[in-house]
């Protein structure tokens, strides 16, 4: 699908943190095949956070004017990229697909995940004071004023309190958010990144944002 987009001046940047099992000598391989393909390997892996930062700041210094964030598991579908450009082109600074509004879902999750990811974005919702309803999504796309804007080096969430930090923080800035709703497939090989590290470091990080932005050192 992502090919079929190329002409279009879609490129894809695959952010390898010194994966054990491949993948960045796979993605060589397709960059060495298609000329939108790109590869940024890291030395270590540091996590989520960091290594979308190290992304975003990449393709910022190619010169995109619109930034995707999405898993390469295909958990997210790429066929939904023309839409999330389409919602920025039409107006949005971000759109965000969106597992929780109308149109929206998952699939092939079991009760525990389901509770887990519907109850952290309500939990950061409500303290954060925001309506966006699925904070921890990771399938966004962002115009390239919002990256420049908002403080990439003050983000230090390494998990998925990353989703909801950026998206908090486009908010913050005055940027429009939009959701768009997608159908999230869970993957069928490999393991989640989830562990019991990482929603800690979500469920501490929520409340130090909102007290950050309630004494003005959050903008």
């Amino acid at each position: 699908m992502l090919r079929a987009l190329a002409p279009l001046g879609v490129r894809v940047l695959v952010v390898d943190d010194n994966s054990p099992d491949g993948t960045g000598d796979l993605a060589d391989g397709l960059a060495d095949e298609l000329g939108f393909v790109s590869v940024l390997h890291r030395p270590q892996k540091e996590g989520l956070g960091p290594a979308y930062i190290a992304g975003f700041r990449r393709a910022l210094a190619d010169g995109a004017e619109y930034v995707l964030e999405m898993d390469c598991d295909f958990s997210h579908d790429p066929a939904e990229v023309p839409r999330l450009i389409d919602a920025c082109v039409q107006g949005a600074d971000v759109a965000l697909g969106s597992r929780y509004v109308p149109g929206g879902g998952t699939e092939d999750w079991g009760l525990g995940r389901r509770f887990v990811s519907i109850g952290g974005s309500w939990y950061a919702r409500v303290l954060l004071g925001v309506s966006i309803r699925d904070l921890t999504g990771g399938f966004k796309c962002y115009r390239r004023a919002v990256l420049e804007r908002i403080d990439l080096d003050a983000v230090h969430a390494k998990g998925y309190a990353f989703q909801i930090e950026t998206t908090y923080r486009a908010l913050r800035a005055g940027f429009r958010v939009v959701e768009v709703p997608i159908r999230f497939s869970d993957r069928t090989a490999g393991q989640s990144k989830m562990s019991r590290a990482i929603v800690l470091e979500a469920v501490a990080r929520v409340p130090a944002l909102r007290l950050a932005a309630l004494t003005g050192r959050l903008r």
